[in-house]
């Protein structure tokens, strides 16, 4: 496959030691919205997410390592997007809109993404650079299973399934709390039976982030409800997901390229079995 091409919209990593960004560039006039569920979020622009705030347009979305210090990586797509002249208009100029999105990995000691980095993923998101999944980009230093005391593998993972005329791709960083479980439900590492560990010094180097997009033509609202079905996703793969040590977040993108008439729930259901397809995904490939 030529390049990241999820649907119409462009996806690049950069990686460094054990972190790194990954940055999903949609077509302009994309529609999005987003939804945080886990307890400890580090994000970016998410306020304006709501469906009730003024912009409804985004511009890219970055997701890096480093917790709240990796989402300066975002700096570096925004002043390439400037320079393009792309983003939401103002009498100043141009302002892109760029959501952000973190995990918590050993960057936070050892040095986080910064705005080069961020740029270096979206220039290689437009040269259609290979996109891979596993341990890279934003998954560089990721890893699940944290509440039984383990670091299993983690990861960038990504899928794709077709809802009527329009299409449906998911893209996440898995760095879970819980573990990540096959079709029948067992962790795919370890087992169910494996003991947890007792007291409360665990589980705080944790969250899993994506993205949802889709070509069906879709309102913000409607976007936000995406965002839902992905967070769905998340509690169908990872057990347990959404806890006080997960940042948990997604976003939800409509391109609006299908004309078609696409019922928003078949969208929102197909979202879910994207998702836990890339959450899988993640885990089971890498470099």
């Amino acid at each position: 496959m030529k390049g990241p091409q999820l649907l119409s919209a462009w996806a690049g990593h950069w990686t460094g030691s054990g972190t790194g960004v990954t940055v999903v560039l949609p077509p302009p006039g994309t529609v999005g919205s987003g939804e945080v569920r886990g307890g400890a979020p580090a994000t970016r622009e998410f306020a304006l997410l709501d469906p009730t705030r003024l912009v409804d347009r985004i511009d890219a979305v970055v997701l890096s390592g480093g917790s709240a210090f990796g989402l300066a990586a975002a700096d570096g797509v925004m002043g390439l997007l400037r320079e393009r002249g792309q983003g939401f208009p103002t009498p100043a100029g141009p302002v892109p809109i760029v959501v952000g999105m973190s995990v918590f990995d050993d960057s936070v000691r050892s040095g986080p993404p910064v705005a080069d980095d961020g740029l270096s993923a979206a220039l290689a998101a437009w040269a259609g650079e290979p996109f891979g999944v596993g341990r890279l980009g934003a998954g560089a230093g990721a890893g699940t299973g944290a509440w039984r005391g383990r670091r299993d593998p983690g990861g960038v993972g990504w899928a794709t399934r077709t809802a009527g005329a329009a299409e449906v791709a998911a893209l996440v960083v898995v760095n879970a709390w819980g573990d990540v479980l096959d079709d029948t439900g067992r962790p795919l590492f370890g087992g169910a039976e494996d003991p947890l560990p007792s007291g409360t010094g665990f589980g705080r180097q944790n969250t899993t982030i994506g993205v949802v997009l889709t070509t069906a033509r879709l309102s913000k609202t409607d976007c936000f409800l995406l965002a839902q079905s992905g967070h769905t996703g998340f509690a169908r793969a990872i057990h347990p997901a959404h806890s006080r040590f997960d940042g948990d977040a997604v976003v939800g993108l409509a391109t609006g390229e299908v004309s078609a008439d696409v019922s928003l729930e078949l969208v929102r259901a197909v979202a879910v079995d994207s998702m836990v397809a890339a959450v899988r995904g993640a885990v089971s490939v890498h470099p």
